[in-house]
């Protein structure tokens, strides 16, 4: 008869003892949430939620039962099919994690990251382009689908601003924290003596909701704008006008596209991001929250920093979380999960 391989039953005793803790705290934040909602008859998601839980605690009560007929057998054939179960249970419960972290009105929604670069000049301008790069990588980490709708070059380095569209699961519930002005101090690599300078860039996150139909924009609040569509080092520079800028002028909100060859999609995308971003403010009014929007457009530069890159020094510290890491480059190459993660867990 074979041996027991206790080592490998005791990791999945344990396994089993941490899944039970991780389903019992998502049970009672459902509970907590229910009793605290407002609306009483706003629970089909909390009463889907319950009922995962309730399967969850179901498979690994079955779990358990088939490590106590392994031991009592002597049989050491299920132990590798046990810990393949416990492995989809551990998905299943960060599944349902997620989904009573993501609960806000337009958590399920596609997005749009802005970034504009600010104070600091070719410095800020160069920062712009590595925050760009930094979502890029996260967004292809997280399987989104991604489509750069405008980039604006900078004269030397960098870039001037730069739109992003995210299509996925979740879009705006995971990005919506990032919201904020990041701020880089560093030794400048475009200052001959190699002083250290601070730059500053704008990320703003806003959803894209399906019914924009019902914003009404009058056509003479807008000033549209057409040039030609801009290129690192001239590469990519269209020959035609075809890159088009949409300002509204009561709120000064600006949105550009030049993603496509033709003026009229461009000019039709521009319209949507337009109208999702007045939505936004609509919404934010509605809420009374007035002052997210002023904070949110507030000066690109001192005191309204969300996050702090100190290359110098190795530290980048999230303002609002206090969570730091020295791993500066595993961040810029898009690890972001250590901020965007403690940012919703703790409701931001």
């Amino acid at each position: 008869m074979k041996k027991l391989c206790y080592k490998k039953i005791n990791q999945i005793d344990q396994k089993i003892k941490n899944l039970k803790n991780m389903i019992y705290c998502q049970y009672e934040k459902v509970l907590y949430i229910i009793k605290n909602n407002k609306k009483k008859n706003n629970t089909k998601s909390e009463t889907s939620c319950t009922s995962q839980i309730i399967k969850v605690k179901e498979n690994i009560l079955n779990i358990q039962e088939l490590l106590k007929l392994s031991v009592e057998t002597n049989d050491n054939s299920l132990l590798n099919e046990l810990q393949k179960e416990l492995y989809k249970i551990q998905k299943k419960i960060i599944n349902i994690k997620y989904n009573n972290i993501f609960r806000k009105k337009y958590d399920n929604c596609n997005c749009y990251i802005d970034i504009q670069s600010g104070s600091g000049g070719i410095d800020a301008q160069d920062w712009s382009k590595m925050l760009l790069r930094m979502y890029l990588k996260w967004l292809h980490k997280k399987k989104f689908k991604i489509k750069i709708i405008q980039e604006s070059f900078g004269e030397i380095a960098g870039i001037k601003s730069a739109t992003i569209h995210v299509i996925g699961k979740y879009a705006f519930g995971w990005l919506r924290t990032e919201t904020g002005i990041h701020r880089l101090v560093r030794k400048s690599p475009f200052d001959s003596g190699h002083r250290r300078h601070t730059s500053f860039s704008s990320i703003f996150i806003y959803p894209e909701v399906d019914n924009t139909s019902t914003i009404k924009i009058n056509p003479t609040d807008l000033r549209i704008d057409v040039y030609r569509a801009s290129g690192a080092g001239g590469q990519h520079v269209n020959r035609t006008e075809s890159a088009v800028r949409i300002t509204h002028l009561p709120t000064s909100t600006v949105t550009q596209c030049q993603n496509e060859r033709s003026q009229h999609k461009n000019k039709e995308h521009a319209l949507k991001q337009m109208k999702c971003k007045l939505h936004n403010l609509e919404i934010k009014k509605k809420q009374n929250e007035k002052k997210i929007i002023e904070d949110s457009k507030s000066p690109i530069g001192w005191g309204n920093q969300i996050r702090s890159y100190i290359l110098d020094h190795s530290r980048i510290k999230d303002n609002r979380t206090g969570i730091e890491t020295r791993d500066i480059q595993s961040v810029l190459n898009g690890n972001l999960d250590i901020f965007i993660k403690k940012s919703l867990n703790i409701g931001l």
